[in-house]
């Protein structure tokens, strides 16, 4: 789909073992996003999202809030070309 973008975010902060993941694959899922969510050795998390311009905003503006019991510093996102991933998962 010609409309369709791609967004690969690390989340920095207090994001590992609060439920982000989880949290980050139920928002996709509910939005209608594909791709994927994985935590990293550093402590960050890091996820991929294809879809929409809007509701790939939307998930992002999501994840600065984060889970309850999160604590977002920060998130690096970088545009890339899109794969035509066709579900959200929490990968690895």
């Amino acid at each position: 789909m010609a409309d369709t973008i791609r967004r690969h975010v690390h989340v920095s902060g207090r994001v590992q073992g609060v439920f982000f993941r989880d949290f980050t694959r139920q928002q996709a899922q509910a939005l209608g996003l594909a791709g994927w969510v994985r935590n990293l050795d550093d402590g960050r998390v890091e996820a991929v999202f294809e879809g929409d311009t809007a509701t790939v905003s939307t998930m992002l503006e999501k994840l600065r809030d984060g889970p309850p019991r999160a604590r977002v510093e920060d998130l690096a996102v970088r545009e890339e070309p899109p794969e035509g991933l066709g579900e959200f998962v929490i990968a690895g």
